[in-house]
């Protein structure tokens, strides 16, 4: 009936977040409101946690994405689930430490990372700089002999994998504005480089191919594609590198007609490529990382929203509008992103027709879904929108000055506020 398992449908005909009523959780925390289901998230960082540690031991780590849901409470959980984090800002290496994260397992990205970042980065005492371009290389290792310090570095590659996803999301190929390109030297020369400099100490490579991927072959090449760099490193400067980060990107359902992916099969897959090939071409067994982000989060979260009118243009176009909107959710008219959604106080109804689900901002172009399948809207209604936990809040904006949501966690029935919700003095507080 739902295409997230933490949903259900109780004797009121309400619909359930974790067991708990959605009616309930919208009249006491209000709308919009983006509830996450606790539960899913530990138990998808312990599914994947325990098929990397039966196909490839205790010789690796999961790297939370930060950039698809970050607030303190996340990584309070992160570090509950023995996960590392993976960080693409200054702000979110910030919400980390102040969570009380342990810094050397936090790994910081970024394509134009600013010097303020990577001093930040090294006073904190990050586990690894991903470095993405020989400025940023040459940057960091200036910074990092003005503090006495030698930082540890992973280089993010560009593999050339198409991973047949929006253009958008596609992050390994190469024209991708991320990392150094493999094809035309650029990334040999990078290592090279690293070697060379007294301040940085170049452990291993990174790649991440997009999002949202389905099948297992673009993994396997972009491994294998890897491994083949670590060998060629090998052969050309006798130095071997000994971290290997393979990303994430692992693909999420979020209709229910979507197919399934198969992350044990994949991780299999992966792992017993890196092995084979280590063993192949005579090199150490390297650290393996993946760094999951929306395949934890995605299916937790849930956002509830107060329906405020319908319109009717003619028997095909119907708009039910919402609280919400583009500032809490940019994902449809960024990507189109589709979701499935339902009335939480008509759950038990059927679902007869289908409705353009329309924001409040001032653009013809703020719209949630067109076609979404739904009992019929009346003012008043809370409206439910499915597998919202990842990209949501944290691609949250106030656009025409509406205010953030707030953020609920649910975990074993109990609900708790992870982020309060924005008050109208937050958003004029560094007006001047």
């Amino acid at each position: 009936m739902f295409v997230c398992e933490n949903l259900s449908v109780n004797k009121k005909g309400h619909l359930t977040i974790g067991g708990v009523d959605a009616i309930d959780i919208a009249n006491e925390y209000g709308t919009p409101l983006y509830v996450m289901d606790i539960y899913v998230v530990r138990k998808n960082c312990e599914r994947l946690a325990s098929i990397v540690n039966k196909y490839y031991g205790n010789n690796a780590l999961l790297c939370f994405a930060s950039k698809s849901f970050c607030c303190k409470k996340i990584y309070n959980i992160m570090q509950q689930e023995n996960m590392g984090v993976d960080t693409v800002s200054i702000g979110e290496m910030y919400t980390a430490i102040k969570a009380g994260f342990p810094s050397k397992k936090v790994y910081f990205h970024g394509n134009s990372k600013t010097e303020d970042e990577l001093e930040y980065a090294l006073e904190n005492k990050i586990g690894r700089v991903v470095v993405d371009n020989i400025t940023e290389l040459n940057s960091l290792n200036y910074i990092a002999k003005k503090k006495g310090v030698v930082a540890d570095i992973l280089l993010r590659l560009k593999p050339g994998v198409d991973a047949h996803v929006h253009k958008y999301v596609t992050t390994g190929s190469v024209n991708s504005k991320f990392g150094f390109d493999i094809a035309n030297g650029e990334a040999m020369e990078a290592v090279k480089k690293a070697m060379e400099l007294e301040n940085v100490n170049l452990l291993g490579i990174h790649c991440h191919i997009g999002s949202q991927i389905f099948e297992v072959e673009p993994f396997l090449l972009a491994a294998e594609i890897m491994m083949d760099f670590i060998k060629d490193v090998k052969i050309k400067t006798q130095n071997e590198l000994l971290e290997l980060n393979l990303g994430g990107g692992f693909g999420v359902r979020y209709l229910q007609t979507d197919k399934s992916f198969d992350i044990d099969c994949c991780i299999k897959s992966v792992c017993e490529l890196v092995k084979s090939k280590a063993s192949d071409y005579g090199l150490s067994l390297p650290f393996l990382i993946f760094e999951p982000g929306r395949y934890i989060v995605a299916q937790a979260g849930v956002t509830l929203y107060t329906v405020g009118c319908r319109k009717e243009i003619d028997k095909d176009i119907k708009y039910v509008s919402v609280n919400g909107g583009m500032t809490d959710n940019p994902r449809y008219i960024l990507y189109g992103s589709l979701y499935e959604a339902t009335l939480a106080n008509k759950a038990s109804e059927e679902k007869l027709e289908k409705v353009s689900i329309a924001g409040k901002c001032c653009e013809s172009g703020d719209l949630l879904g067109e076609g979404v399948l739904l009992q019929r809207a009346e003012k008043g209604d809370i409206l439910a929108m499915f597998a919202t936990g990842a990209y949501n809040y944290s691609m949250s904006s106030n656009y025409n000055r509406n205010l953030i949501p707030a953020v609920l966690f649910i975990e074993n029935g109990n609900c708790s506020l992870a982020v309060k919700r924005q008050t109208l003095e937050d958003l004029i507080r560094n007006d001047v």
